[in-house]
């Protein structure tokens, strides 16, 4: 079949990897100059910088496409495990030291709040359980009613309608600890106050499996699916925007999609990998949508934006790991400010990446490379950032040199930045959410927008605002879940 796919990122290539390897005939779509969606790669005055995701958890994952056309992941792209996976640092200047290792995990409790070791055996067996129920459904889809009916008993088992906040302070006291344990959910788009206790899983998933870096930064990743994709035969147009997904009024089926300029290209089947709201309400005309109006995407709820500074110094800053979480002097407030009120604070939590730690190559020598990710409102608020990225940008740097990075506005020798306009304006993201749908309960699994249309039955979405959601793993799997539901045709020769 004549299969055309929306969008390059992570899982857009993943589906287009899997369906070329079934015999299917695909074209991906994309509209930047460069493939990866959100996992863009900046190159400015010898520096490398990523555009957004950092951290590999599941790398078989990777490893499952690349064996489909019998080949290894591991001639392609050099992965090296991290350690530690994090630097938690809070305001009163204490660092939680956060790895793989049982022994070093429970020595950074007691060295915080000796009271609270004797919480993290069960926190662990309890997010072990939740990881072996949890993680069977990642590429599972939930289409039907049934597919929910038959997961509600487990889910209900494992309390799901608990938040990972509430979840994890049964186990511990300290409200640094609270936050080391808690704060994983932002990475996926999600406030832990309000995330489903599923998501508090992804302790499972790095204790057992790592965090892992790829060499070259995550565009190495994308270069490597890029090339697997073309080997096995599948085009790949940048520069390409897609204006409309066309249907046939008598069966409601795509019919292929017409581009900007005019340029129509026919499809058996059309693969979404753009964000799932604004796809809908912007390629599909309205009339052929009933179940996706208008008015549902209006009412969903949707994750924060991000401000993301990426800058690169003239020294190195050896005192900072390659992932540094720097906690600011408010948590739930913050967050609350962030989802609720989408209000811009004037207090931050960071997350500041340093590739150059593991992977010098990314900044000329003696250099290092960075990019500090500030949670902020999406666009539903009143800020106007015309106006607030600069003086946002000015407090970073401010607060950064003055706790972390000694002399940090002097050493800058390059810089750029992306704000919520980046990512409702190039990225065309719904709100300029940075994550799509929100991954709380009542958008979850059957609750979350379908990986094929309930209006367009040979219409598929992946990526972050389906199931099963944002990060990695989730949008990898999204892809395979819509790879298995369109079936396999004849293997192309690996």
């Amino acid at each position: 079949m004549r299969i055309v796919v929306i969008g390059s990122g992570f899982g857009g290539l993943a589906a287009a990897i899997r369906l070329r390897a079934q015999g299917h005939e695909v074209t991906v779509l994309e509209q930047r100059d460069r493939p990866g969606g959100r996992a863009y790669v900046y190159e400015q005055d010898g520096f490398t910088f990523d555009g957004g995701p950092t951290i590999i958890t599941a790398p078989w994952l990777f490893e499952e496409l690349f064996s489909l056309a019998g080949r290894r992941l591991a001639d392609h792209v050099t992965l090296v495990s991290l350690d530690p996976f994090y630097n938690i640092r809070f305001e009163d200047g204490s660092v939680f030291r956060y790895n793989g290792q049982r022994e070093m995990v429970e020595a950074e409790i007691r060295r915080f709040a000796p009271d609270d070791v004797a919480g993290y055996a069960p926190f662990l067996e309890a997010t072990g359980r939740i990881f072996e129920t949890g993680f069977a459904l990642i590429d599972k889809p939930f289409t039907h009613l049934g597919d929910m009916l038959r997961a509600a008993p487990d889910l209900l088992r494992l309390r799901a309608d608990r938040s990972v906040a509430s979840f994890v302070n049964r186990y511990f006291r300290d409200e640094r600890l609270r936050q080391v344990f808690s704060f994983h959910p932002l990475l996926v788009g999600g406030n832990p106050f309000q995330t489903t206790s599923i998501y508090a899983l992804i302790h499972t998933l790095e204790q057992r499996w790592g965090v892992w870096f790829a060499m070259g930064g995550m565009g190495s990743m994308v270069s490597a699916l890029v090339e697997l994709f073309e080997s096995l035969g599948g085009e790949l147009r940048l520069e390409t925007r897609v204006e409309e997904i066309e249907i046939e009024r008598r069966d409601n089926r795509a019919t292929g999609v017409r581009l900007a300029g005019g340029e129509r290209l026919p499809a058996d089947i059309v693969v979404s990998n753009g964000d799932v709201a604004f796809i809908y309400q912007n390629l599909v005309p309205a009339w052929a949508r009933p179940r996706n109006s208008d008015r549902k995407f209006a009412r969903m709820r949707y994750s924060m934006s991000l401000f993301v500074l990426y800058f690169g110094t003239d020294r190195k800053y050896d005192d900072l790991a390659h992932h540094e979480i720097l906690m600011g002097p408010r948590y739930h407030e913050l967050l609350g400010d962030v989802f609720d009120r989408k209000v811009l604070a004037d207090d931050f939590s960071l997350y500041l990446h340093r590739p150059t730690a593991t992977d010098p190559s990314l900044a000329p020598p003696g250099h290092d490379a960075f990019y500090a990710l500030s949670p902020v409102p999406h666009l539903g608020g009143a800020t106007d950032w015309r106006d607030a990225a600069r003086p946002y940008r000015d407090a970073i740097i401010s607060y950064l040199e003055g706790r972390y990075m000694p002399g940090l506005s002097r050493h800058i020798v390059t810089e750029r930045h992306i704000d919520p306009l980046h990512f409702r304006d190039t990225l065309s993201s719904y709100h300029g959410s940075a994550f799509s749908v929100e991954p709380i309960l009542t958008q979850s699994a059957w609750f979350r927008p379908h990986n094929v249309s309930e209006d367009i039955p040979n219409l598929y979405i992946t990526g972050a605002g389906t199931h099963p959601g944002a990060g990695l793993p989730g949008v990898l799997s999204s892809g395979k879940i819509v790879a298995d539901m369109i079936g396999h045709g004849a293997r192309v020769p690996g």
